[in-house]
Protein backbone atom coordinates (compact mmCIF):
# COMPACT_ATOMS: atom_id res chain seq x y z
CA UNK A 1 0.00 0.00 0.00
CA UNK A 2 2.87 2.53 0.71
CA UNK A 3 4.20 1.75 -2.86
CA UNK A 4 0.42 2.75 -3.88
CA UNK A 5 0.51 6.25 -2.12
CA UNK A 6 4.15 7.74 -2.88
CA UNK A 7 3.15 6.63 -6.76
CA UNK A 8 -0.33 8.44 -6.54
CA UNK A 9 1.05 11.51 -3.83
CA UNK A 10 3.94 11.67 -6.55
CA UNK A 11 1.46 12.54 -9.33
CA UNK A 12 -0.87 14.72 -6.94
CA UNK A 13 2.20 16.80 -6.39
CA UNK A 14 3.04 17.30 -10.18
CA UNK A 15 -0.27 18.71 -10.41
CA UNK A 16 -0.12 20.87 -7.44
CA UNK A 17 3.24 21.95 -9.05
CA UNK A 18 0.67 23.16 -11.74
CA UNK A 19 -1.56 24.74 -9.87
CA UNK A 20 0.72 26.80 -8.09
CA UNK A 21 1.66 27.99 -11.44
CA UNK A 22 -1.81 29.11 -11.92
CA UNK A 23 -1.56 30.60 -8.87
CA UNK A 24 1.18 32.90 -9.43
CA UNK A 25 -0.08 33.94 -12.52
CA UNK A 26 -2.87 35.77 -10.31
CA UNK A 27 -0.54 36.89 -8.43
CA UNK A 28 1.20 38.44 -11.65
CA UNK A 29 -2.04 39.56 -12.90
CA UNK A 30 -1.35 37.49 -16.20
CA UNK A 31 -4.97 37.37 -17.22
CA UNK A 32 -6.42 40.68 -17.72
CA UNK A 33 -10.25 41.54 -17.41
CA UNK A 34 -12.42 38.46 -18.41
CA UNK A 35 -9.88 36.16 -20.08
CA UNK A 36 -10.08 33.46 -17.01
CA UNK A 37 -13.66 33.13 -17.74
CA UNK A 38 -12.39 32.85 -21.55
CA UNK A 39 -9.90 29.96 -20.42
CA UNK A 40 -13.02 28.06 -18.16
CA UNK A 41 -15.08 28.01 -21.56
CA UNK A 42 -12.39 27.08 -24.12
CA UNK A 43 -11.49 23.87 -21.18
CA UNK A 44 -14.82 22.91 -20.26
CA UNK A 45 -16.40 23.42 -23.99
CA UNK A 46 -13.61 22.40 -26.42
CA UNK A 47 -10.88 20.26 -24.94
CA UNK A 48 -13.18 18.44 -22.59
CA UNK A 49 -15.00 16.91 -26.02
CA UNK A 50 -11.79 16.56 -27.56
CA UNK A 51 -10.61 14.65 -25.08
CA UNK A 52 -13.56 12.53 -24.97
CA UNK A 53 -13.65 12.13 -28.90
CA UNK A 54 -9.95 10.75 -29.18
CA UNK A 55 -10.38 8.77 -25.71
CA UNK A 56 -12.70 6.73 -28.10
CA UNK A 57 -10.50 6.05 -30.40
CA UNK A 58 -9.82 2.36 -29.92
CA UNK A 59 -10.82 -1.28 -31.34
CA UNK A 60 -14.22 -2.19 -30.69
CA UNK A 61 -14.17 -4.47 -27.44
CA UNK A 62 -17.76 -5.87 -25.95
CA UNK A 63 -16.27 -5.88 -22.76
CA UNK A 64 -15.15 -2.19 -22.65
CA UNK A 65 -18.87 -1.28 -23.96
CA UNK A 66 -19.94 -3.70 -21.27
CA UNK A 67 -17.82 -1.64 -18.69
CA UNK A 68 -19.12 1.73 -19.75
CA UNK A 69 -22.60 0.23 -19.05
CA UNK A 70 -21.39 -1.13 -15.61
CA UNK A 71 -19.00 2.57 -15.04
CA UNK A 72 -22.26 4.18 -15.93
CA UNK A 73 -24.67 2.52 -12.95
CA UNK A 74 -21.97 2.82 -10.56
CA UNK A 75 -21.88 6.54 -10.94
CA UNK A 76 -25.68 7.08 -10.86
CA UNK A 77 -25.97 4.79 -7.76
CA UNK A 78 -22.90 6.86 -6.29
CA UNK A 79 -24.39 9.80 -6.65
CA UNK A 80 -27.61 9.14 -5.62
CA UNK A 81 -25.73 7.53 -2.15
CA UNK A 82 -23.97 11.09 -1.55
CA UNK A 83 -26.98 12.99 -2.44
CA UNK A 84 -28.83 10.87 0.40
CA UNK A 85 -26.17 11.24 2.67
CA UNK A 86 -25.14 14.99 2.19
CA UNK A 87 -28.85 16.03 2.98
CA UNK A 88 -29.16 14.02 5.62
CA UNK A 89 -25.84 15.32 7.18
CA UNK A 90 -25.33 19.26 5.86
CA UNK A 91 -27.42 21.35 8.35
CA UNK A 92 -26.98 25.16 8.51
CA UNK A 93 -29.99 27.59 9.04
CA UNK A 94 -28.86 29.86 6.77
CA UNK A 95 -30.27 27.99 2.97
CA UNK A 96 -27.75 30.35 1.10
CA UNK A 97 -25.13 28.55 2.81
CA UNK A 98 -26.66 25.42 3.29
CA UNK A 99 -27.34 25.00 -0.22
CA UNK A 100 -23.87 25.43 -1.73
CA UNK A 101 -22.13 23.10 1.52
CA UNK A 102 -24.87 20.35 0.50
CA UNK A 103 -23.59 20.61 -3.28
CA UNK A 104 -20.18 20.69 -2.55
CA UNK A 105 -20.15 17.23 -0.51
CA UNK A 106 -21.94 16.04 -3.76
CA UNK A 107 -20.09 17.44 -6.51
CA UNK A 108 -16.37 16.59 -7.10
CA UNK A 109 -14.07 18.26 -9.84
CA UNK A 110 -13.77 14.87 -11.80
CA UNK A 111 -13.08 16.31 -14.43
CA UNK A 112 -10.19 19.32 -13.58
CA UNK A 113 -8.55 17.12 -11.03
CA UNK A 114 -9.86 13.81 -11.77
CA UNK A 115 -9.18 13.23 -15.35
CA UNK A 116 -5.67 14.47 -14.84
CA UNK A 117 -4.58 12.08 -11.93
CA UNK A 118 -6.89 9.16 -13.81
CA UNK A 119 -4.67 9.65 -17.02
CA UNK A 120 -1.20 9.69 -14.80
CA UNK A 121 -1.42 6.74 -12.61
CA UNK A 122 -4.15 4.49 -15.56
CA UNK A 123 -3.08 5.92 -18.48
CA UNK A 124 -6.25 6.16 -21.43
CA UNK A 125 -7.48 3.18 -19.93
CA UNK A 126 -8.35 5.07 -17.22
CA UNK A 127 -9.84 8.41 -18.95
CA UNK A 128 -11.95 5.74 -20.96
CA UNK A 129 -14.21 4.71 -17.53
CA UNK A 130 -13.13 8.17 -15.89
CA UNK A 131 -14.93 10.01 -18.14
CA UNK A 132 -18.27 8.13 -17.87
CA UNK A 133 -18.02 9.73 -14.30
CA UNK A 134 -17.88 12.94 -16.13
CA UNK A 135 -21.27 12.78 -18.10
CA UNK A 136 -23.39 11.19 -14.60
CA UNK A 137 -21.69 14.42 -12.90
CA UNK A 138 -23.29 16.69 -16.01
CA UNK A 139 -26.46 14.89 -15.49
CA UNK A 140 -26.93 15.56 -12.17
CA UNK A 141 -25.25 18.70 -11.75
CA UNK A 142 -27.33 20.32 -13.97
CA UNK A 143 -30.85 18.55 -12.78
CA UNK A 144 -30.59 18.24 -9.67
CA UNK A 145 -27.73 20.26 -8.08
CA UNK A 146 -29.11 23.37 -11.18
CA UNK A 147 -32.38 22.81 -9.06
CA UNK A 148 -30.84 22.86 -5.84
CA UNK A 149 -29.13 26.38 -6.38
CA UNK A 150 -32.20 27.63 -8.23
CA UNK A 151 -34.63 27.12 -5.40
CA UNK A 152 -37.96 28.22 -6.40
CA UNK A 153 -36.76 30.00 -9.11
CA UNK A 154 -37.17 29.64 -12.62
CA UNK A 155 -40.96 28.70 -13.72
CA UNK A 156 -41.61 25.98 -16.31
CA UNK A 157 -39.27 27.39 -19.06
CA UNK A 158 -36.39 27.47 -17.04
CA UNK A 159 -36.95 23.68 -16.17
CA UNK A 160 -37.12 22.98 -19.47
CA UNK A 161 -34.05 24.44 -20.25
CA UNK A 162 -33.04 22.69 -16.76
CA UNK A 163 -33.76 19.25 -18.22
CA UNK A 164 -32.19 20.25 -21.87
CA UNK A 165 -29.17 21.05 -20.31
CA UNK A 166 -28.70 18.22 -18.07
CA UNK A 167 -28.67 16.14 -21.34
CA UNK A 168 -27.11 18.10 -23.70
CA UNK A 169 -23.29 19.27 -22.35
CA UNK A 170 -19.86 19.09 -23.37
CA UNK A 171 -19.35 15.49 -21.84
CA UNK A 172 -22.98 14.05 -23.81
CA UNK A 173 -21.52 16.08 -26.59
CA UNK A 174 -18.40 14.13 -26.01
CA UNK A 175 -19.35 10.93 -26.25
CA UNK A 176 -22.20 10.93 -29.07
CA UNK A 177 -19.15 12.25 -31.01
CA UNK A 178 -16.52 9.50 -29.46
CA UNK A 179 -19.05 6.57 -29.52
CA UNK A 180 -19.25 5.64 -33.21
CA UNK A 181 -15.88 5.81 -33.56
CA UNK A 182 -15.46 3.47 -31.26
CA UNK A 183 -18.44 0.84 -32.69
CA UNK A 184 -16.97 1.23 -36.12
CA UNK A 185 -13.36 0.61 -34.87
CA UNK A 186 -12.35 4.03 -37.06
CA UNK A 187 -10.26 6.80 -36.16
CA UNK A 188 -10.17 10.03 -37.37
CA UNK A 189 -8.06 10.90 -40.39
CA UNK A 190 -4.51 12.02 -39.30
CA UNK A 191 -5.42 15.57 -40.36
CA UNK A 192 -7.97 16.13 -37.44
CA UNK A 193 -6.71 13.31 -35.27
CA UNK A 194 -3.84 14.91 -34.63
CA UNK A 195 -4.87 18.68 -33.83
CA UNK A 196 -7.67 16.60 -31.51
CA UNK A 197 -4.97 14.85 -29.62
CA UNK A 198 -3.27 18.12 -28.90
CA UNK A 199 -6.27 20.12 -28.06
CA UNK A 200 -7.11 17.19 -25.43
CA UNK A 201 -3.40 17.10 -24.31
CA UNK A 202 -4.29 20.88 -22.56
CA UNK A 203 -6.48 19.27 -20.26
CA UNK A 204 -3.96 18.72 -17.60
CA UNK A 205 -2.01 22.10 -17.61
CA UNK A 206 -5.13 24.14 -18.04
CA UNK A 207 -7.38 23.01 -15.60
CA UNK A 208 -4.80 23.09 -13.21
CA UNK A 209 -3.94 26.65 -13.79
CA UNK A 210 -7.52 27.65 -12.96
CA UNK A 211 -7.69 25.62 -10.29
CA UNK A 212 -4.85 27.00 -9.18
CA UNK A 213 -6.08 30.58 -10.53
CA UNK A 214 -9.16 30.30 -8.38
CA UNK A 215 -7.35 28.93 -5.33
CA UNK A 216 -5.23 32.21 -4.94
CA UNK A 217 -8.39 34.41 -4.61
CA UNK A 218 -9.70 32.44 -1.32
CA UNK A 219 -10.85 34.00 1.59
CA UNK A 220 -10.63 30.76 3.96
CA UNK A 221 -10.77 33.07 7.36
CA UNK A 222 -14.95 32.81 7.60
CA UNK A 223 -14.73 29.18 6.33
CA UNK A 224 -13.04 27.86 9.69
CA UNK A 225 -15.84 29.53 11.95
CA UNK A 226 -18.91 27.15 10.17
CA UNK A 227 -19.46 24.10 11.49
CA UNK A 228 -21.33 22.83 8.96
CA UNK A 229 -17.97 23.19 6.58
CA UNK A 230 -16.30 20.58 8.11
CA UNK A 231 -19.01 17.56 7.61
CA UNK A 232 -19.41 18.45 3.97
CA UNK A 233 -15.17 18.61 3.77
CA UNK A 234 -15.10 15.17 5.18
CA UNK A 235 -18.43 13.92 3.33
CA UNK A 236 -16.18 14.62 0.06
CA UNK A 237 -13.09 14.02 0.85
CA UNK A 238 -13.16 10.93 2.95
CA UNK A 239 -16.55 9.56 3.92
CA UNK A 240 -17.96 8.81 0.21
CA UNK A 241 -14.88 8.02 -1.33
CA UNK A 242 -14.55 5.47 1.38
CA UNK A 243 -18.14 3.92 0.93
CA UNK A 244 -17.39 3.94 -2.88
CA UNK A 245 -14.38 1.90 -2.06
CA UNK A 246 -16.36 -0.15 0.02
CA UNK A 247 -19.38 -0.78 -2.25
CA UNK A 248 -17.12 -1.92 -5.13
CA UNK A 249 -15.01 -4.49 -3.28
CA UNK A 250 -17.36 -7.33 -2.93
CA UNK A 251 -17.16 -6.90 -6.60
CA UNK A 252 -13.41 -6.94 -7.27
CA UNK A 253 -13.14 -10.11 -8.96
CA UNK A 254 -16.22 -9.27 -11.20
CA UNK A 255 -15.48 -5.43 -12.18
CA UNK A 256 -12.33 -4.45 -13.97
CA UNK A 257 -9.68 -2.90 -12.05
CA UNK A 258 -9.38 0.53 -14.01
CA UNK A 259 -12.76 1.05 -13.91
CA UNK A 260 -12.96 0.90 -10.23
CA UNK A 261 -9.99 2.41 -9.49
CA UNK A 262 -10.98 5.59 -12.28
CA UNK A 263 -14.22 5.73 -10.04
CA UNK A 264 -12.44 5.92 -6.36
CA UNK A 265 -10.56 8.94 -8.20
CA UNK A 266 -13.16 10.75 -9.52
CA UNK A 267 -15.02 9.85 -5.89
CA UNK A 268 -12.01 11.40 -4.46
CA UNK A 269 -11.46 14.76 -6.06
CA UNK A 270 -12.03 17.80 -3.97
CA UNK A 271 -15.03 20.20 -4.63
CA UNK A 272 -16.28 20.70 -8.38
CA UNK A 273 -15.30 24.29 -9.95
CA UNK A 274 -19.31 24.22 -10.85
CA UNK A 275 -20.65 24.86 -7.27
CA UNK A 276 -19.63 28.03 -7.29
CA UNK A 277 -20.41 29.40 -11.07
CA UNK A 278 -24.37 28.00 -9.66
CA UNK A 279 -23.71 29.83 -6.22
CA UNK A 280 -22.51 33.27 -8.24
CA UNK A 281 -25.40 32.54 -10.89
CA UNK A 282 -27.98 32.29 -7.90
CA UNK A 283 -27.27 34.55 -5.69
CA UNK A 284 -26.23 31.69 -2.70
CA UNK A 285 -23.08 32.22 -0.55
CA UNK A 286 -20.07 32.40 -3.19
CA UNK A 287 -17.81 33.07 -0.94
CA UNK A 288 -18.44 29.31 0.93
CA UNK A 289 -18.35 27.82 -1.98
CA UNK A 290 -15.39 28.87 -3.21
CA UNK A 291 -13.63 28.67 0.11
CA UNK A 292 -14.71 25.12 0.01
CA UNK A 293 -13.14 24.27 -3.83
CA UNK A 294 -9.95 26.22 -2.38
CA UNK A 295 -9.73 24.50 1.18
CA UNK A 296 -10.88 20.64 -0.47
CA UNK A 297 -8.19 21.06 -2.97
CA UNK A 298 -5.61 21.81 -0.53
CA UNK A 299 -6.49 18.47 1.85
CA UNK A 300 -7.06 16.57 -1.22
CA UNK A 301 -3.01 16.38 -1.36
CA UNK A 302 -3.06 14.22 1.22
CA UNK A 303 -6.28 12.35 0.80
CA UNK A 304 -6.65 11.40 -2.22
CA UNK A 305 -3.31 9.56 -2.38
CA UNK A 306 -4.73 7.99 0.92
CA UNK A 307 -8.12 6.71 -0.27
CA UNK A 308 -6.30 5.78 -4.28
CA UNK A 309 -3.82 3.75 -2.41
CA UNK A 310 -6.29 1.48 -0.30
CA UNK A 311 -8.40 1.19 -3.30
CA UNK A 312 -5.37 -0.26 -4.99
CA UNK A 313 -4.45 -2.49 -2.65
CA UNK A 314 -7.71 -3.78 -1.97
CA UNK A 315 -8.23 -4.12 -5.76
CA UNK A 316 -5.58 -6.17 -6.24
Amino acid sequence: MMDGFLTVARQVAILFVLIGAGALMRRAKVFKGGAIEGVIDMLVMVVTPCLIVDVFQRPFDPAKLKGIGIAFAVCVLAHLLVIAVATLLVRHREEDVRVPLTLSAVFSNAGFMGIPLEQAILGDEGVFFGIVYVVVFNLVIWSWGYAMMRGGAGGAAGGARTRLRSFVNPGTVGIALGLPFFFLSARLPEVVGEPVRQIASMNTPLAMVVVGYCLAGAKLGRLARIPSVYVAAFVRLVGYPLAVVAALYPFRHQLDRNLMLATVVAASAPVAAMVPMFAAKFGRDVDVAVGMVSSTTLLSMLTMPAVIALAMALFG
